[in-house]
Parts: structure tokens; sequence; C-alpha cells
């Protein structure tokens, strides 16, 4: 495997601005062949801006079967990001195309964010920063006051659905918070100074869970498994966490359960269709902190992202592709 050609491959980045915006440079990758990068391409110019092209790179712009019919030259594409679903890779296979991504390049960013939102639900620093802004400090007969009280996290129980790498670096940070942890699904690789304790069932997790928080990929099977059912059995002073996959939750549900206060809060920095729609029904909704699909932005992370990318193509280049998932 690899190109068979008499010059340097032709390698097109179909939608590099969000991991290059300009702190992230193209120059490695560039000296592996000859590079065109688009920050962001439409899906009826995917073809157009593909043609001759031996090796693609995409984040999210779709490459289908039909695509790929129309690019005979097309010999791999590397998916800038761990997730790849927009990819066909059964046509890719069937084509003799080499799909790869990046299985982890942000795990401690995820979940530095995932607590971000976490803690701006238990203390509304936004919130009360306005408040303060507004003179109501000024105004103050007391030394302190608050919109809402602050909560506490230690002793607190974490359920944590999705258990690979940013799961168990979520579930490490949750215990240096004094909280305990419990996970559904596979739970091999424990927390650091947690006890051993079987996974349990998703019911039984956002029945128990004080926080539930979302980890794991989107799938067919799960879309949307985030339901009026599920949420109905959460306690109503707990708070709910994606930073995940948009689709994995029904957002009116979601909305819904916030505004009649059966939950406490929300904080989601994915959603079912991005960028967002005007009419997401979270976007009014009551306690719910929402942030624009950003945990995984890092200039760190993304460095680490554009370097691995390019240890794929090296790799496809040389007849060893790595990270394969087709």
């Amino acid at each position: 495997m690899g190109v068979e050609s008499a010059g340097p491959p032709l390698i097109v980045v179909l939608d590099g601005f969000t991991v290059n915006p300009g702190d992230n440079p193209w120059d490695e990758l560039a000296s592996l062949g000859t590079l065109i990068v688009h920050d962001r391409t439409q899906a009826g110019d995917v073809v157009l801006r593909s043609s001759g092209a031996q090796i693609l790179i995409t984040n999210k712009t779709p490459i289908d079967a039909e695509t790929m019919a129309q690019l005979p030259e097309l010999r791999f594409i590397s998916v800038l990001a761990t997730g790849f679903n927009v990819v066909d890779v059964r046509a890719a296979r069937a084509r003799g195309i080499a799909v790869s991504n990046v299985p982890e390049y942000s795990t401690n960013a995820v979940a530095q964010h995932t607590f971000a939102l976490l803690l701006e639900l238990c203390h509304q620093v936004g919130l009360h920063h306005t408040a303060v802004t507004a003179g109501e400090w000024i105004r103050s007969s007391d030394f302190c006051f608050w919109r809402r009280p602050p909560v506490e996290l230690a002793g607190l129980t974490m359920g944590i659905v999705g258990f690979g790498r940013i799961g168990k670096r979520v579930g490490e940070i949750a215990n240096a918070f004094g909280m305990n942890v419990i996970v559904a699904g596979n739970a091999r690789h424990r927390p650091a100074g947690s006890q051993p304790s079987p996974p349990v069932s998703i019911r039984q997790l956002f029945s128990g869970a004080d926080v539930v928080t979302l980890h794991c990929p989107l799938t067919d099977k799960n879309a949307g498994f985030v339901n009026a059912d599920l949420l109905a059995c959460m306690k109503s002073s707990a708070f709910f966490i994606n930073t995940a996959r948009g689709g994995l939750v029904d957002e009116q549900a979601l909305a819904a359960a916030l505004d009649s206060g059966h939950l406490a809060g929300a904080a989601v920095d994915v959603v079912s269709v991005e960028p967002m729609r005007a009419e997401n029904p979270l976007l009014g909704a009551r306690n719910c902190v929402i942030t624009p699909h950003m945990a995984w932005g890092s200039v760190g992370a993304r460095r680490r992202l554009l370097q691995q990318t390019v240890r794929n193509v090296e790799a496809f280049l040389t007849g060893r592709p790595i990270n394969v998932v087709n």
C-alpha cells in the first residue's frame, strides 16, 4: 500500500480552518507532497476540489461512496479527529482506500472543559460576575451575596457514560474533587484512587448520579439514547453534561426536563446540528450552559492532532499505514 507516482502526492485538506486558524502551521504536512488547504468546503465542491488527489484530509466534511467513485486517484483519507463517521468507511474499504483517524489528542483538553462546564453549573461564575458589574455588590447590605448557593462536589457521585481515555481522565479529576465515580459499560480501567466496583446499567447510572457526563462515541445504536424516559429517572438536583456528540441526546426532552425544574442544570459543548440552529430548544432552556464545540480546541490539542495526522500520512506513504479504522 502507498502512493505510486512519478511526482509528489497531491494532498488536499478540505476543512482546515478550525485546526489551524493561524496558530498551527501546515509546514510539516506540506513537506510530504503538494499541499492544498481549504478553510472550508461545501458538499457540492468536494469532488472538484479533490480531483487528482491521492490523499484527502477532512475534519467534518463528509466523504461518501458517491464522492469516492468520482475520485479514481484517491488512495488515503486521514480524518482530523477521533470520530470518523464523516467517512463511509465501508465504501472506502471496498475501493481499497485506507482511512485513518487520530485516536488520542484532546484527552486533557476535553476533560478540563468538562469540569469548566460543571464548575460553572456549581458556582454560576458568569451570572455573579454580571451581577457585580451591574452594581449589586455595591448596593448590598451584606459583605456577600449569591443568586444561587454554590454546590460542593465532594461527596457527590459522578456517573460517566463511556470510559475510554477521556472518561478515565474525567474520573481521575472527579476523584481529586472528592467525588464518587460510577461507570456505565466497559470499566476495565479505573480512575486513580477509586475503589473497584462493577459497572452499572445506564438506568442505574442516571438514577444514582448527581452529575452525569457523556464521553461515548455516537453510533446508530445509541443515537438519542438520552431521552425523556431516561432523564425522568434523574435526581431533581442533578446536573447533565455532554462534551461527546450532540446526537446522543434528545434535545427537546432535555430542554423540557430543565424548564420543568426536574433537572437542576445542564451544560453542553455539542448539539445535534452544528453550527447550532436558531430553533434549537436548548437555546432558551432554563439553567443550560452552552459552549460552541470548543472543548477540543486548545492550541496544544490541535498541534498534537496535526502532528499525528502528519504521522498518519507518512506511514501511508511508506506502505505501513497506522490508525486505520477500515
